[in-house]
């Protein structure tokens, strides 16, 4: 995306992404990383709930249904919620290089008004790793994943180790999500990188 912002753009020595070789199968649905997960969880009746699949080499790809519940002006979504969509799905990523990251920066543009009952095609892929620094950009798309662009973000995302989450979570969600075995065999996916 041209005039993108310096700290959003790779270094010279960044490495180019590498897919896990236990990531999800090109076209697989990645589940909900947390139930109540605003973005992709189940357990949020107003959430986005974000049906992400997985990509070849390191891209996914994501449907979102605007509701009347993400309005921000009368019958459009809101920005935020756009932002949110392109950061969930952008975050998705992490499931095919099996690495904890959180978002470090997002810069979003907001190309077209996007109407409540539009789906928004999404697609995101990593470009380039240097360091704890995940590269990524992100589009969404109205009509079709081939449609015009409505929304794109470009963003950084920071590797961090699952203390992150244990250290800066609150207390009870944190022991609610390990005593699940279904979101420990998640937390478990991640521990262990190539």
């Amino acid at each position: 995306m041209s005039g993108r912002t310096t700290a959003l753009t790779p270094p010279a020595d960044a490495r180019p992404p590498v897919r896990h070789p236990e990531a999800p199968a090109p076209g697989e649905v990645i589940g909900a990383h947390y139930d109540n997960c605003f973005g992709c969880g189940g357990g949020v009746p107003h959430g986005l709930h974000l049906e992400v699949r997985a990509g070849e080499g390191v891209r996914v790809t994501a449907e979102f249904r605007v509701r009347e519940a993400h309005q921000g002006a009368p019958g459009l979504a809101h920005g935020g919620v756009l932002a949110t969509a392109l950061d969930e799905t952008l975050g998705s990523l992490n499931w095919l290089t099996r690495v904890i990251a959180v978002t470090g920066r997002l810069e979003t543009d907001y190309v077209l008004p996007v109407p409540v009952d539009t789906v928004l095609h999404l697609d995101a892929e990593v470009s380039a790793v240097h360091g704890r620094k995940i590269y990524c950009t992100a589009t969404g798309r109205i009509g079709g994943p081939e449609g015009p662009v409505a929304v794109r973000a470009d963003a950084v995302f920071i590797e961090v180790k699952l203390e992150h989450f244990v250290n800066n979570g609150r207390p009870a969600e944190i022991k609610a999500v390990l005593s699940d075995p279904d979101q420990l065999k998640v937390v478990r996916a991640f521990e262990v990188n190539p």
